[in-house]
């Protein structure tokens, strides 16, 4: 009997996911570094915006929004699909933390013509264009960090996504039931996201199957068990960003404590702007977009106005080896 629930549950994965990648094909362009292919979504013209998706989500999560096209108006709005999610490869063999994310991205950004960006990261991947900001500097012309995790704390839901990425376990479970349990949840898991608003019809249109193949479960796993670490880590050099840093949350976001994180790394990043948006939740871009928007205009307007505050003198940050 458990033999058959397991062999259907693998048969209905492998059918709904491969139907899931019929549905929604590649919707931009791709480009490879180092032997990995991401892709990649642009939108307008002007100066280059980069958006860098959070946990468990896809490039699409913004192109849903109303914030790329309101930024693309004034903006070369550049949406990418982080290593393993949506239609970019994540290899096996490098941790992909961080750090590896932030490397293998500006090498993206240099080959399709970008020497300098404004580079907005939300949630999970707020540490993304951290690591971006302290490896490349020269690279990075302001931040933007939407309801990010910058301090290493006890998550216990996301301690329940870390035996996905385990070997072997993880691959026996990502293709069998987790998927199931994923997509079961995913009414639950959406309402927590955008509390304490609703969730937007817009965002109804997001695949949820995309999210839930094995593939992409092995990336959300895997950074969710980074997580810790991963802030924990960058956390020492904070102080050495160089560039301005816009930050902004909401107050009633559910998932991350605005007060515990954008809150105290505006206190720790000086000088930085800091903006709470009240009744709001996780998915600023979604329920604030021109919030949003506001926050990348001032992020450009730092990014053109400190130039003496840029040169000061930080030590050098090192990345640790992610071979």
């Amino acid at each position: 009997m458990a033999g058959a629930a397991t062999l259907a549950a693998a048969l209905i994965v492998r059918n709904r996911s491969r139907q899931a990648e019929r549905e929604n094909p590649p919707s931009g362009r791709f480009v490879e570094v180092d032997g990995v292919r991401l892709h990649y979504v642009e939108r307008g013209t002007g100066e280059p915006l980069v958006l860098l998706h959070g946990l468990a989500m896809m490039g699409l999560d913004f192109l849903l929004s109303d914030l790329v096209d309101l930024a693309a108006r004034k903006y070369r709005v550049i949406v990418f699909d982080r290593p393993g999610y949506g239609h970019s490869e994540r290899p096996r063999g490098t941790a992909w933390d961080p750090q590896a994310q932030a490397q293998l991205l500006h090498g993206a950004l240099r080959q399709i013509g970008v020497d300098r960006a404004i580079v907005l990261g939300h949630s999970w991947a707020s540490l993304v264009a951290v690591s971006m900001a302290l490896q490349h500097p020269q690279a990075v012309r302001s931040l933007v960090l939407e309801a990010g995790y910058y301090y290493p704390g006890f998550r216990p839901d996301l301690l329940l996504l870390a035996p996905r990425g385990i070997p072997l376990l993880g691959d026996f479970l990502r293709h069998t039931f987790s998927p199931l349990l994923v997509r079961a949840a995913w009414p639950l898991l959406l309402r927590r996201i955008f509390a304490p608003a609703a969730v937007p019809a817009s965002f109804r249109l997001f695949p949820a199957w995309m999210t839930a193949r094995p593939s992409q479960l092995r990336a959300t796993a895997v950074e969710s068990a980074q997580l810790h670490v991963a802030a924990a880590e960058l956390g020492k050099h904070y102080r050495e960003i160089r560039v301005p840093v816009v930050l902004i949350a909401g107050a009633g976001d559910a998932l991350v404590d605005p007060s515990a994180h954008s809150e105290r790394l505006h206190g720790d990043v000086r000088p930085s702007q800091f903006h709470l948006v009240p009744a709001m939740g996780h998915m600023l871009h979604h329920l604030a977009p021109e919030r949003v928007l506001e926050a990348i205009d001032a992020a450009a307007g730092l990014g053109k106005a400190t130039p003496t505050r840029l040169s000061r003198r930080v030590p050098a940050y090192a990345p640790p080896d992610v071979g």
